[in-house]
């Protein structure tokens, strides 16, 4: 697999950083994600060959970590809490004010690929609940009108990486 240049680098001083090449696996699959957006089967493949695994582990790595996706996400990944804090404050107020505006389900992306909507169960936010999080920012004790108007918010935030995985 050919990897762009930036992300080979990282690759390879991965590669050399641990005296167990498994220990760079969690931080290989988060630069890839950065990178693409999510992590390919390709990816995984490729991976799994840097640092001597089988797919298999690469694959129940990723299953255990909910921050890593193996599915495409919209060029805004929003997350929203609904764990006991957030429920209690308000979290699935939120997340339905969040559908219906986007015309989405939780673990959908909308059509034009602007935005995808995952329910979350922690974001270790709670003493500030409800929150969300989009890209690198929180946005903490939201209502459904916050949460909403915090869309015009997050579209201006910069994104890692595009729906397409190309920059």
């Amino acid at each position: 697999m050919n990897l762009p240049p930036q992300l080979e680098t990282k690759f390879q001083q991965l590669e050399t950083r641990y005296p167990v090449k498994r220990s760079a696996l969690i931080p290989m699959l988060i630069y890839a994600q950065d990178q693409f957006g999510y992590v390919s089967d390709e990816m995984i493949d490729e991976i799994a060959g840097r640092l001597d695994l089988k797919t298999i582990q690469v694959i129940e790595t990723m299953e255990y970590y909910s921050m890593l996706r193996r599915k495409r996400v919209g060029k805004y990944h929003v997350q929203v809490c609904t764990n006991v804090s957030c429920m209690l404050r308000g979290g699935y107020q939120v997340l339905e004010a969040l559908e219906q505006k986007l015309g989405i389900q939780r673990g959908e992306t909308t059509a034009d690929g602007e935005f995808t909507l995952i329910e979350e169960e922690c974001l270790a936010a709670c003493a500030d609940a409800p929150c969300l999080i989009a890209g690198q920012k929180y946005h903490l004790r939201l209502t459904p009108e916050t949460a909403v108007a915090a869309l015009d918010e997050i579209k201006k935030q910069p994104t890692t990486h595009s729906p397409s995985g190309e920059h």
